[in-house]
């Protein structure tokens, strides 16, 4: 066991989440229902192997989807106050888990552990709208053309739903949309990111206890391990409704791709190319704090990530001096102990991208004022530790216009009114989150405005990362338009249906069509 391991008690969190000790090369005890390959998983903290996880295979995954599809059909006949009062039991499990789980995103993803206990936090709030939201799931009632005729619409449970989910938050993301889908009846097969398995199987572990306990069938939470190829399996499979995708926008296409095919519905929530506006009423201080933690927070390895910092010409210099002091004060270093701000990022792909683009802005024109580079010497022997890094550049550099799944904040200047500063922030294929800051409130209503932000996420002086899991969390455009989470998010899970009663003796046709026999 590493240093790390043992000062952070990282193997008596994966006993507490009924997970081998590590290095000990046996199975997480997932495999019962696999005979795939093995999967290792590394922890990109200090690079120690963490545990195996086996894959799901052919064979395994029928095995899986006969389980599920069996479940539902008793699970889909219990009312939703019942299904919500499992999910609060699901929610106090996690509550008790915390900790353990909050040690585990973090050694296993690489995010710092106030995030990580942060993430878990996540799935124990949607639970808790879950379960209130299990006594909502209204229709509407209509008024019929028809006299002695009564017409309203219902929501019914749809079935299998497939989640797809990425490492960055290898937990929450299945949370909101697990806990809606329970609450409507449906059950779940997840597929976790190949790059975080071990988070999969200790909520899989939690989530079977509940279900356990109340002598319901296993089938209603299911969990399948593997990369793409597994992923495939469940979006060709007619008998997923819907699946729900988290990642980039290439898989997304593939994913939409597939499950349109079969005239399925998919859930999209992709990548991010996220700004903050600031003008010249801008806060400067909230502004810094607002753009660096967006920028850093999580290695920049967030969808809502900030990625362009869009400034007004009289104050560029200003803001660019500040947020240049303020990454000076940065401590790069393992997430677990709480003096850092920022952790490694998930695997030395991720470096070779961070790499790449920082060479691919200064191709293009772009001037780094805040140097990148590859963290060496002790404690960063995973090699997988990166200085955030800011370059001056232009809206339209090719790099400026994709993601990187990394610490690299782009400054861009604007002139003029604020609608041009909007114009350049709605100059990407993505929209998923976006922010301005100022103190003008024609600015701020211009910017909320129908002709202001296309983004899913709109917000006024707070950054672009992070989200409330009361409000629905989505973006539009190459995002992939998907909602999760908050307000009426449930519908997606759902199978609307119109009903029409007709409490006379006689039959008259809509519109006063006349059908005499």
């Amino acid at each position: 066991m590493s240093k790390i391991a043992t000062e952070f008690g990282i193997d008596e969190a994966l006993k507490a989440l009924g997970i081998a000790a590590l290095n000990e090369g046996t199975s997480t005890g997932s495999d019962n229902f696999s005979s795939g390959e093995v999967i290792e998983s590394y922890s990109p903290v200090d690079g120690t192997l963490i545990g195996k996880v086996k894959t799901t295979s052919k064979t395994d995954y029928e095995k899986v989807m006969s389980t599920a599809t069996t479940a539902f059909q008793s699970w889909r006949k219990k009312p939703a106050p019942l299904r919500g009062e499992i999910v609060r039991q699901f929610g106090d499990k996690l509550r008790e888990s915390k900790e353990p789980l909050g040690k585990l995103v973090s050694y296993e993803m690489g995010k710092s552990y106030q995030e990580g206990l942060g993430e878990v936090q996540e799935m124990i709030d949607i639970c808790d709208f879950a379960v209130g939201l299990s006594r909502q799931l209204h229709g509407l009632t209509m008024h019929s053309e028809r006299p002695g005729h009564r017409m309203y619409e219902q929501y019914h449970p749809l079935g299998v739903v497939g989640i797809i989910s990425a490492f960055n938050f290898p937990v929450a993301v299945w949370a909101w949309n697990t806990a809606l889908a329970w609450i409507c009846g449906d059950v779940c097969v997840w597929k976790p990111s190949e790059k975080t398995p071990l988070c999969g199987v200790a909520c899989q572990h939690i989530a079977a206890e509940v279900f356990k306990a109340n002598g319901l069938p296993e089938g209603i939470s299911c969990l399948i391990n593997g990369d793409y190829k597994v992923g495939e399996m469940m979006t060709n499979d007619g008998r997923i409704p819907l699946v729900s995708a988290t990642g980039s926008i290439r898989m997304g296409k593939i994913v939409a791709q597939a499950v349109a095919a079969r005239l399925g519905k998919s859930l999209l929530e992709l990548g991010g190319n996220n700004a903050i506006i600031v003008t010249p009423d801008a806060d400067i201080k909230m502004t810094v704090i607002g753009a660096v933690f967006g920028a850093v927070g999580t290695a920049g390895q967030r969808c809502t990530s900030t990625r362009r910092l869009i400034i007004h010409d009289s104050i560029y210099d200003k803001v660019k001096n500040a947020i240049v002091d303020a990454y000076e004060q940065l401590r790069i270093g393992n997430p677990l102990d709480e003096n850092n701000h920022v952790g490694p990022l998930i695997d030395t792909d991720a470096v070779a991208q961070y790499n790449n683009a920082l060479e691919k802005v200064v191709a293009e024109g772009g001037q780094i004022i805040v140097e990148g580079g590859v963290m060496q010497g002790e404690g960063y022997e995973s090699g997988c530790y990166v200085k955030p890094a800011i370059a001056e550049a232009k809206n339209d550099f090719e790099i400026v216009q994709h993601e990187t799944f990394a610490p690299v904040l782009y400054l861009l200047k604007y002139t003029g009114e604020v609608e041009n500063a909007i114009a350049i922030q709605n100059g990407v294929v993505q929209g998923l989150s976006s922010a301005i800051m100022t103190n003008n409130l024609r600015e701020a209503e211009r910017f909320l405005s129908a002709s202001g932000s296309d983004c899913g996420i709109a917000n006024v002086n707070i950054g672009t990362s992070g989200a409330e899991i009361g409000g629905a969390f989505g973006g539009e455009k190459e995002t992939g338009g998907g909602r999760e989470s908050g307000s009426d998010a449930w519908k997606v899970y759902m199978r609307r249906q119109t009903n029409t009663i007709n409490y006379t003796t006689e039959l008259p046709l809509a519109q006063g069509i006349k059908f005499d026999l």
